[in-house]
């Protein structure tokens, strides 16, 4: 059972989103519920449920940044951020490896440990909650466990939000504080689980906060609470 956040811990997860939010620049502002993030307490964040049910078809000719359901017997292993600068190649894997897990092949922890290597290092950008937010809570890992479920991904396109286009249009020297991205990532998650080999598909988008310095591949600062398009 994780342990219960302490009001310093609450404080420096509140800075680190603070931060992020500057490093994205005013593009953040315009945002629908961003006030939302960066001031939101440590309430739980809602958990996937176990089951879902199909409310689209894969789509044949995805991105190859994404993953298709293994053969049988075979189990996913766990994600591993890939070495780039581009800043667009890097959200498209993340996207995929935010949406994906396989409850037969790892633990929880074991999930949230690969997905912590994705953030960089820069703890002042780090938001660790955010992606710690998209992962199924540990009781709820192991009832997909007995299930034998498991999801995959697809990231079909990814592209810089029009705001944050505009934004580095407007002050295009601003993004050299922190060369932190907004990258929004649309794509599909197909899960399955005993019983339903096949399982059904479900289109996903997401926005993430990614870091690419000059000087070293892009890693993840974090995932916004809303869409941008």
């Amino acid at each position: 059972m994780p342990a219960t956040p302490s009001p310093t811990d609450g404080m420096s997860g509140m800075r680190r989103r603070m931060l992020l939010g500057t490093a994205v620049l005013v593009v953040l502002v315009a945002l629908a519920g961003l006030a939302a993030y960066l001031t939101r307490d440590s309430r739980s964040p809602t958990r996937p449920t176990i089951r879902q049910t199909a409310s689209a078809s894969p789509t044949p000719g995805s991105s190859t940044a994404a993953t298709t359901p293994p053969p049988h017997g075979v189990k996913s292993a766990l994600p591993v951020p890939p070495d780039t600068h581009d800043p667009i190649v890097f959200g498209k894997a993340a996207a995929v490896a935010l949406w994906s897990y396989d409850a037969r092949a790892y633990s929880q922890p074991e999930l949230l440990s690969a997905l912590h290597r994705w953030l960089t290092t820069e703890t002042k950008y780090a938001d660790r909650p955010s992606v710690d937010a998209l992962v199924p809570s540990p009781v709820l890992w192991e009832r997909m466990a007995d299930n034998a479920q498991f999801a995959t991904a697809t990231a079909a396109e990814a592209h810089f939000p029009a705001s944050f286009t505009q934004a580095l249009q407007a002050d295009p020297g601003a993004i050299t504080a922190a060369y932190v991205y907004a990258v929004t990532v649309t794509g599909q998650q197909s899960i399955a689980w005993t019983g339903s080999p096949l399982g059904g598909a479900e289109a996903r988008a997401i926005t993430l906060a990614v870091q690419c310095r000059p000087s070293a591949p892009c890693s993840l600062a974090g995932v916004l609470p809303n869409i941008a398009p």
